[in-house]
């Protein structure tokens, strides 16, 4: 591992050098790759420069332990030498966190994908609920919401809506909401006062361009019709809604939310594209998962990940075991504390999977 460490550390001294070079900006997309690789190295090399600095003290407190001292001092430099031990091994954790290998999807926006699934129209008010939480979340970390296309029901459920999420590392943090989410609560429609249990199924696919996955025009059929929905001023006026269907896989994806044709048909192709990335994906993973079954994935669309149960106030995410008593909080955008659990538990079964192999 230091051998590596130091490897980076050459690595990162020699792109500080390129960029105070007096002409770096000559080549603005050669700079800004050049930083964009010391800003993700950064992290690391911090790690390292502090690791290597509690090496050096536990080897000179070790000398001073092995020295002739008085009692006094030997006790300040055996309390001193155990904590430099256990600063050591969390950032020996830490760097291997660090070196862990990147998801190259992890800076991207996020194209989210919500649909109402067994329950009817509770499903639905739950995937409005769901959209909410969301859109909420993404405001704390000043992320920009922005709708794609959205079907909704005529009392204010949603059957689908796909929306795009933007801001830095807004990929990492939501990966891992893919499933299926259950909900437990007595709908406002129910007079006797059960129980119901609706499901919800969420998608989170990377932002991906056109450039990114080559798509032949001549397997697309690219249909207009005027916008259907639950309202709106525009809705079934003009031809401007957009139907994109994927010939070679069956793969449709709709677009109404837009006045304009030509913004339609581009946030189509949009989700067209990530899409079809994220089926490539998906049977890579299934490959993989026939080999060790994974505890946090980050796609299948079956798996039932979380419930949210309202008459005890719980929510629990079943991969990780994790459960919360602030349903409230969570359905208002509160999602740190799952998904930092989500983030770990990966990162720890990654390290696991790496001292297996």
């Amino acid at each position: 591992m230091l051998d590596k460490l130091k490897l980076l550390e050459q690595k990162y001294l020699s792109l500080e050098e390129k960029s105070q070079q007096p002409d770096f900006y000559s080549d603005p997309k050669a700079a800004a790759k050049i930083l964009k690789e010391q800003k993700d190295l950064e992290p690391i090399i911090e790690a390292y420069r502090q690791y290597a600095s509690a090496l050096q003290e536990r080897d000179d407190l070790r000398e001073m332990l092995d020295s002739q001292l008085d009692a006094d001092m030997r006790e300040l430099a055996q309390e001193e030498f155990t904590a430099v031990k256990e600063q050591i091994e969390q950032l020996e954790q830490k760097i291997k966190i660090l070196l862990l290998p990147v998801d190259p999807n992890d800076s991207k926006n996020v194209i989210v994908e919500i649909r109402g699934g067994a329950g009817g129209e509770e499903a639905s008010l739950f995937a409005n609920s769901l959209y909410r939480m969301y859109s909420m979340y993404a405001e704390t970390k000043r992320w920009k919401v922005e709708v794609m296309n959205l079907n909704e029901t005529e009392l204010g459920g949603i059957k689908e809506i796909s929306f795009l999420i933007s801001g830095e590392g807004a990929y990492s943090k939501l990966k891992f909401e893919s499933g299926v989410h259950r909900v437990q609560r007595v709908p406002e429609t129910e007079a006797s006062g059960r129980i119901h249990t609706s499901t919800v199924t969420v998608a989170v696919l990377p932002e991906m361009e056109e450039l990114d996955f080559q798509i032949n025009p001549s397997d697309l059929q690219i249909d207009t019709f005027r916008s259907s929905g639950a309202g709106g001023q525009h809705v079934n006026k003009t031809e401007s809604a957009i139907r994109i269907t994927h010939l070679p896989t069956g793969t449709v994806v709709e677009c109404q939310d837009e006045r304009s044709q030509h913004k339609n048909r581009d946030r189509a192709m949009k989700i067209l594209v990530s899409r079809l990335y994220e089926a490539e994906q998906q049977k890579q993973i299934a490959a993989q998962a026939s080999e060790r079954k994974s505890q946090v994935g980050t796609g299948d669309r079956s798996e039932r990940i979380r419930t949210y149960n309202f008459p005890q106030g719980r929510v629990t995410d079943h991969r990780i075991g994790l459960t919360l008593y602030k349903i409230e909080q969570i359905m208002n955008g509160d999602l740190d504390e799952i998904i930092e659990s989500l983030v770990t538990a990966y990162q720890a079964e990654k390290l696991r999977a790496g001292e297996e192999e």
